[in-house]
């Protein structure tokens, strides 16, 4: 069981409540916690939770009330307008098709009830049945308190599947009774107390050229960095690869000081301080700051201090430390919001898989590039043809992971045209746990549809999906240790449908290394900096990280929560990580069942300390 959040200590969060009187005993019991509160144009309670003064913007007219929770442009005045034109929920399409940021979107419209969240895992709404009542929440594990819900040990064995669990069950939550809106669907609250989930979003076609879509993705992603930087006088960046120096560059063009932070790696093959000088050179204003590699900590650096309340297992728990060092000292500095690169890759570099679909429409561009891919990768030929000439819908593909649970993994040179990597059970996990997440995904397989009928296209959002809803819990970690945001501008909606709609075979080559965004940033990056085609990645922090915090990992071992419900066998685990991982073994299957442990030892924290 788990408790609401306590102010001061958790995040921010809200639950909406329909325009009913069936709503009134949940509406009951958070008025006893000293929530704020915002009424239905009928009087009865709406929006109920904890937030900043500046975190909602609200606009009404006559029996439609509008709300916006996050990082957006929209004032009050234009949700009071385009209330006074809504006659039904379905109605605020247009409105929300047209926001620009991260937000919710809530409303209550002559008795229902819409409420809406991104098409990414950063902004995420959940609901679940109270009583009579079919309430929503931004987080999960709200709804868990207020149902006295106990965590889905199924769901929670399936979060130790490596690389992660596949669309849908990833994204669904581990709390009995509670459930997610899917991915370009809203749920609509009706007076009755029902809830349904009706679709709003797909991706867009991706038919736009490079010459149409480089203006356009400048465009939306200018906005989006103006949205956050509006109104502040200090703000700071990462100042890496190619995204986050995009970044830096528009953030640069406004009125607030940008402090800029570049983290030197340890390894000789970085090259990140590099180009970032290089840049700031060019630019000119950027107050920077060099990280030296040995103050960065390493992988696990602080595991075991964590005791910030998830409503999910949070891979950023893998390095609590390395994540807040540069937060931390922006904050030190005056930064009032942080800007970070995620979500570039997933966008920007795209899927290979976008390929099978090619292959079919303009079969030489996808030959050339899937020579092109095979070569650097590299890739058995043997095995790309066979996937690009593979037809089988993403349901066929997902009923056949359960039969390879225990499988020893895919090589690294597999190619990526298929509709995901088939993930893995770890070695220590219990014969019970396998046959829990094995049972899981012959249900979901009866009725499991991908994201996009494309494979390229589902890839990458299911990619979105996943990263940011780590970063969402990573932004919960910052704010609470810093006090300052974080802003992820590439997972906004705008962003992701400019990115998106251009033709694959221009977006993804292996020919150019992210030319979509070295297109939209000409003469706004210094052209230097664009012609980087390298990118650095953590593989060493990682390894040292668990030579150097062996022993705390071990420790982990003992008493372990996971191994008491039965999901792993701790001693199976002590002894694979008592000496160098096999190389059939990657460091994301620890990284898994680590940060599953850590989640439920923070739960028996925070439940312990709980008001009464």
């Amino acid at each position: 069981m788990v408790d609401l959040p306590d102010a001061g200590q958790g995040p921010d969060w809200f639950v909406v409540l329909p325009d009913s009187a069936s709503a009134a005993r949940v509406g009951a019991a958070l008025r006893g916690r000293r929530v704020r509160e915002i009424s239905h144009p009928s009087g009865r309670p709406w929006l109920l939770g904890r937030w900043s003064d500046d975190a909602v913007t609200v606009g009404e007219a006559g029996r439609v009330k509008l709300a916006v929770v996050g990082e957006h442009t929209v004032t009050a005045d234009r949700l009071a307008t385009a209330a006074d034109r809504t006659g039904t929920v379905a109605a605020l399409d247009e409105l929300a098709r047209g926001m620009v940021g991260s937000s919710h979107l809530v409303a209550s419209v002559t008795g229902r009830v819409r409420v809406q969240g991104s098409v990414t895992g950063m902004r995420r709404v959940f609901h679940a049945r109270i009583g009579d009542a079919a309430v929503a929440a931004d987080r999960a594990d709200v709804l868990a308190a207020l149902l006295d819900a106990e965590v889905d040990e199924q769901q929670l064995a399936a979060r130790l599947l490596n690389p992660c669990a596949p669309h849908p069950l990833g994204g669904e939550p581990v709390w009995r009774g509670v459930g997610a809106v899917e991915v370009g669907h809203y749920v609509a609250l009706d007076a009755e107390g029902r809830a349904r989930t009706v679709a709003w979003w797909v991706p867009p076609e991706p038919v736009v050229p490079m010459a149409e879509g480089a203006p356009a993705l400048r465009e939306a992603l200018s906005a989006a960095v103006e949205a956050r930087i509006q109104g502040r006088d200090v703000v700071s960046c990462d100042l890496g690869g190619l995204d986050s120096t995009s970044l830096c560059a528009l953030a640069a063009r406004g009125r607030a000081q940008v402090i800029a932070y570049t983290a030197d790696g340890l390894d000789p093959m970085c090259a990140d301080v590099t180009w970032a000088r290089r840049t700031v050179a060019a630019l000119r204003g950027v107050d920077h700051h060099i990280i030296a590699g040995d103050r960065m900590p390493m992988v696990y650096e602080g595991v075991q201090d964590i005791d910030d309340r998830f409503d999910e297992p949070c891979p950023a728990v893998m390095h609590p430390s390395r994540c807040l060092i540069v937060p931390g000292l922006a904050a030190a500095r005056g930064s009032q919001l942080h800007l970070t690169g995620f979500g570039g890759d997933e966008l920007l570099a795209g899927s290979p898989a976008h390929l099978h679909t090619l292959m079919r429409t303009h079969p030489r561009t996808a030959w050339r590039s899937a020579r092109g891919f095979a070569a650097q990768r590299p890739w058995s030929y043997r095995e790309t043809l066979r996937q690009l000439w593979d037809n089988g819908s993403y349901r066929a593909w997902f009923a056949g992971i359960g039969d390879r649970l225990t499988a020893v993994p895919p090589p690294l040179e597999t190619p990526a045209l298929d509709w995901g990597t088939p993930p893995r059970m770890p070695p220590w996990a219990t014969p019970n746990a396998v046959e829990a997440v094995r049972e899981l995904l012959r249900t979901a397989a009866r009725t499991a549809e991908p994201l996009a009928e494309r494979r390229g296209q589902h890839t990458e959002l299911e990619a979105m999906g996943s990263n940011s809803r780590m970063l969402r819990q990573l932004g919960q970690m910052v704010a609470r240790a810093t006090g300052v945001p974080l802003a992820a501008p590439y997972y906004d909606d705008r962003v992701i449908e400019a990115g998106m709609a251009v033709r694959p075979q221009d977006r993804i080559t292996p020919w150019r290394y992210k030319p979509l965004i070295v297109e939209a940033m000409r003469g706004i990056v210094p052209d230097e900096s664009l012609t980087r085609r390298t990118k650095d990645e953590g593989s060493h922090e990682a390894e040292v990280g668990m030579r150097e915090r062996r022993a705390e990992l071990l420790a982990l071992c003992e008493d372990s929560r996971l191994a008491g419900l039965g999901l792993i066998d701790a001693n199976v685990m002590r002894e694979m990580c008592s000496r160098p991982l096999p190389p059939t073994l990657p460091f994301d299957a620890v990284y898994q069942t680590v940060v599953c442990e850590m989640w439920l030892r923070a739960l028996e924290t925070t439940a312990a300390t709980a008001p009464g």
